[in-house]
């Protein structure tokens, strides 16, 4: 998974927000888990 184009990166839409947002090397091993964009729509 080297140098990917954004637009093909794998995709998703956050709960809280209702905003898509792509996957990033720090979820690599936990993208399954990842329900949420960012720490503030996993707390409200």
């Amino acid at each position: 998974m080297k140098h990917q184009k954004k637009s093909d990166l794998p995709q998703k839409i956050c709960p809280a927000c209702s905003r898509p947002f792509v996957w990033r090397k720090k979820w690599e091993k936990v993208w399954d888990e990842v329900k949420y964009c960012s720490k503030r729509c996993r707390t409200s």
